[in-house]
């Protein structure tokens, strides 16, 4: 049915269907109809699947607040699109997995997992360092042996010698090869390749000559030498002997004066702060550093060496340092940070 002109009221009286009459032909009353029905029928139509789709791409996504609290870091699965190069919130991998933290921040620092040993910007693989550990524990058994004079380019000197003790008998060869123990560990952690010129596996020495053959031979980027002093009560604190430039005989260090000289000043430097302790009170006026030209194990060394007298055994404060195993530890510890920043350039 049509209407001309305007749409007639509810009860318009020319409307066959009156509700009023209980005998209209045509049945009980009907709902009018709105004119706007079917455009809002249609625009329904179009927007939910719409909304459906737009949901369904939101949660392949990731769901709520990738990256922060909510995000895969709270337990969300993570998803497929994200590259494996890149850090899980789509940052450059710099945070950590799971959103840099959670916390929606980003950068270094913000959950970083620290680098394993020997990997990436840590590692001093193909680096080569020789320990030295002073004297040898059986070398007291060997006096002939050790007293026989070798060849240091400016003169001759004993093979070797048996190194001095605290008070109590805790002897420096003990102590040399504990520590060397120790920093081969912290070396290797770091992916370098180190070695001993003796690890107690010998009756006697090396001798000096012999000392400074090996690291020689190995092509060592480093060699350090570690001693303890024997020193007059009193005296206490640690130095590190540098080689002088010497050219004489079978010794030439003009070469290996300038970088040996960089290593012991970073060893200096980081055994201080490892270990608390204060350089020598007795030579090297303040300095931790000692050059020396009367070294066989310096003199013969074609690569950087220093010797570290790490304090004076016969001074009683300083012996309680030197039987201790956790300070051990730390003197090896400041050795290794030393060799390391020296490696590293």
């Amino acid at each position: 049915m049509s209407y001309a002109g305007s749409n007639p009221g509810p009860f318009d009286p020319s409307d066959p269907t009156d509700p009023s009459d209980p005998t209209d032909a045509f049945g009980p009353p009907r709902p009018r109809r709105s004119p706007l029905r079917r455009p809002l029928t249609v625009a329904l139509a179009a927007l939910v699947p719409g909304a459906l789709l737009g949901w369904l791409a939101y949660e392949a996504l990731g769901g709520t607040g990738s990256g922060g609290t909510e995000g895969p870091g709270a337990g969300a699965a993570p998803s497929v699109l994200r590259s494996p190069a890149n850090g899980s919130d789509g940052s450059d991998g710099a945070g950590s997995a799971g959103g840099a933290g959670g916390d929606g921040k980003t950068g270094v620092g913000a959950g970083t997992a620290p680098a394993p040993a020997g990997s990436g910007a840590t590692s001093l693989r193909g680096k080569v360092v020789v320990i030295d550990p002073g004297h040898n524990p059986t070398n007291y058994q060997h006096t002939a042996d050790i007293n026989r004079q070798v060849d240091i380019g400016t003169n001759r000197k004993e093979c070797d010698t048996t190194g001095t003790s605290t008070n109590s008998g805790y002897s420096e060869a003990e102590f040399t090869l504990d520590v060397a123990h120790r920093l081969r560990t912290l070396l290797q952690q770091q992916g370098a390749t180190v070695r001993l010129t003796q690890d107690g596996d010998r009756p006697f020495g090396p001798c000096v000559d012999e000392r400074a053959r090996i690291g020689n031979a190995a092509h060592a980027d480093a060699v350090v030498s570690i001693h303890a002093d024997g020193a007059g009560a009193g005296q206490r604190g640690f130095h590190v002997i540098l080689p002088g430039a010497v050219h004489e005989g079978g010794a030439d260090t003009r070469g290996i004066v300038g970088p040996s000289k960089d290593l012991g000043k970073l060893v200096a430097g980081d055994f201080t702060r490892a270990t608390g302790t204060s350089p020598s009170n007795y030579v090297g006026d303040g300095t931790g550093l000692v050059t020396r030209e009367d070294l066989g194990g310096l003199n013969l060394s074609t690569v950087p060496k220093v010797f570290i007298e790490c304090g004076n055994m016969r001074d009683t404060k300083d012996a309680a340092l030197l039987t201790s195993g956790a300070w051990r530890q730390k003197a090896a510890q400041g050795i290794s940070e030393g060799i390391v920043s020296f490696l590293r350039g």
